[in-house]
């Protein structure tokens, strides 16, 4: 059985309406996973609080879903067509996955927000960056921080290390010991190659776009000048019969 689609239950119309209160969320699912592990031994009703928080934006997260998921034409094609909103339901607040939901949180969020399309690429990717490498930083000193022989001990440590990961420049002084910390390592790398890619493709389309109105407005001008240079030859023209029959008379 299909809702019926009138003008208060469209998934445009609810679309609108969540967008901003989901974006909010996601911020402060983000929060909430900030602050256990900067502030590990915050006082308890804070870090419990955060807990909560978590549960509570995933069970948001999960009601949008579902309400989309029953308002769609077709169902299988919403699902085939928005994998970070099920990726953002489906993974569990478990240890190894924290990351990959909140990043998943993160982006969907910013999925729903209207924007241009030059804008939107341009928030993505700077949303993309950052949030990878703060998070990233986040996840790793998470994992690392207590381990033994590890050499990510700060937070000023972990962001460090996911900076030289992104960009690939890897110096060596710092590097995960653990299984998690190095799949958080290879993801990292990934995803900066991937950012770097679309940085580049980004600055190339906007110099071209550049060019091709200079080239546009420099044959307006062009085209400009030829038709006044004609209408002084014209004018010129005019000006000699207008001689000649003076002379004649």
């Amino acid at each position: 059985m299909t809702l019926p689609m009138t003008a208060s239950t469209t998934p445009a119309r609810w679309e609108r309406r969540t967008q901003g209160p989901l974006l909010a969320l996601a911020v402060l699912f983000a929060i909430a996973y900030a602050i256990p592990i900067v502030a590990p031994r915050a006082p308890q009703d804070l870090l419990t609080t955060c807990h909560v928080t978590n549960w509570v934006v995933w069970a948001a997260f999960a009601a949008d879903y579902l309400v989309r998921l029953w308002l769609a034409e077709d169902r299988l094609r919403f699902v085939r067509g928005n994998p970070l909103a099920l990726l953002a339901v489906v993974v569990p607040l478990a240890q190894p996955l924290r990351l990959l939901k909140l990043v998943s949180m993160l982006f969907l969020a910013g999925q729903r927000a209207r924007m241009a399309s030059q804008v939107r690429v341009t928030t993505y990717v700077a949303g993309s960056c950052l949030g990878l490498l703060v998070f990233g930083a986040l996840a790793v000193l998470e994992v690392e921080r207590d381990e033994p022989g590890a050499s990510i001990h700060t937070l000023g440590d972990a962001v460090w290390w996911a900076f030289t990961t992104m960009t690939t420049v890897g110096y060596g002084d710092m590097a995960p010991t653990t299984g998690l910390g190095r799949m958080l390592a290879v993801g990292l790398m990934l995803s900066g190659i991937a950012l770097l890619g679309v940085v580049t493709a980004n600055i190339a389309a906007w110099f071209i776009a550049r060019f091709e109105k200079d080239d546009v407005e420099e044959r307006r001008q062009t085209e400009a000048i030829r038709e006044l240079s004609e209408e002084v030859r014209a004018l010129r023209g005019e000006l000699a019969k207008l001689k000649g029959t003076q002379v004649e008379q």
